[in-house]
């Protein structure tokens, strides 16, 4: 236990085979429970998890596939049914340090956050010997998130070493997370849906002999229609239908009012493309939709942004 609270490590593993003895070995003592979900492996991922003996460690093996997404749900269930109060995401390839596990912790057993998660980017050095487009990347995807998601104190989405109250996780609809590598930003939009009060972590990464087998030509476009869609449902769930918020009607008339004017502004620069002159009336029926809908659309994001859910609302356990 910890700070009295049941602890449970779920952790996904798919072709694993050198690194998951590592990852139990390490496993503090802490630790209640360790549910491995080998996610159907070519390799003898599961054999070299019962080779390590340990009695805290549940093993699952998956008959087909479901992705890193799939098996993290797969163990979170199985961990609550275990008893745990809180679960914690540990990568089979032993590249999230066990040692910096109380950092998380403490926020969500103490402090009363129901979800922390890791920031490996807290300082300028953070990003030192990871190449300029790597950097480019995760500063535009940490944007995205944050726009579809509500966390907009959250950085580095797709890091998933986090910490979870069980409590918050029964109210989540893990049937319908996304299975794959876009988890982490689809849980985030979940939770910013049910208001979970989340925190970052400051935690450096740990690179080991581990092999990234994402492919970025298929990622990215499921990530990308994944936010545009998870960003309209949490603003028809918080904004619309559970309580008619003027994030809503600033945002639909602000982007209706956008629309309009982008659309007369094309035509008046085709009239002018045909050498019509564009009286100061017509240019005004351009510009006005548009500045009207601009300072619309950056009231609603203000608003947004003060409505994120960043405070804890939970009793420590101890």
């Amino acid at each position: 236990m910890y700070n009295g609270a049941r602890i449970a490590a779920v952790v996904p593993a798919y072709k694993e085979e050198k690194m998951i003895g590592t990852v139990i070995t390490t496993m503090p003592d802490y630790i209640d429970h360790i549910v491995i979900v080998d996610d159907h492996s070519p390799d003898d991922t599961s054999g070299a998890a019962k080779a390590v003996s340990d009695p805290r460690v549940t093993l699952i093996r998956h008959e087909v596939n479901q992705g890193v997404g799939g098996a993290i749900v797969t163990a979170h269930r199985a961990a609550m049914e275990l008893g745990a109060d809180v679960n914690v995401v540990m990568a089979g390839d032993a590249q999230m340090n066990p040692d910096f596990l109380p950092d998380l912790l403490d926020r969500v057993t103490k402090d009363g956050y129901g979800f922390a998660k890791a920031n490996r980017f807290f300082a300028p050095e953070s990003f030192e010997g990871m190449p300029g487009y790597r950097v480019f990347g995760n500063i535009v995807l940490s944007f995205m998130t944050k726009v579809a998601s509500g966390y907009w104190n959250l950085f580095d989405p797709q890091n998933g070493y986090t910490a979870i109250r069980t409590e918050v996780l029964a109210r989540v609809p893990l049937d319908r997370v996304s299975p794959r590598y876009s988890f982490e930003n689809d849980l985030l939009i979940h939770l910013n849906i049910l208001q979970v009060g989340a925190v970052d972590v400051p935690i450096p990464a740990k690179y080991g002999e581990e092999v990234s087998s994402i492919r970025l030509s298929k990622v990215v476009p499921e990530l990308m229609n994944l936010l545009f869609r998870g960003f309209w449902r949490r603003v028809w769930y918080r904004y619309v239908l559970w309580s008619f918020s003027p994030v809503a009607l600033l945002l639909f008339f602000g982007l209706a009012l956008s629309i309009v004017g982008l659309g007369v502004a094309v035509w008046v620069c085709f009239q002018i493309a045909s050498s019509v002159v564009a009286t100061a009336a017509t240019v005004m029926l351009a510009a006005l939709p548009l500045m009207l809908g601009t300072q619309m659309l950056i009231s609603a994001l203000q608003l947004d942004i003060q409505g994120s859910p960043s405070s804890p609302e939970f009793e420590p356990f101890n």
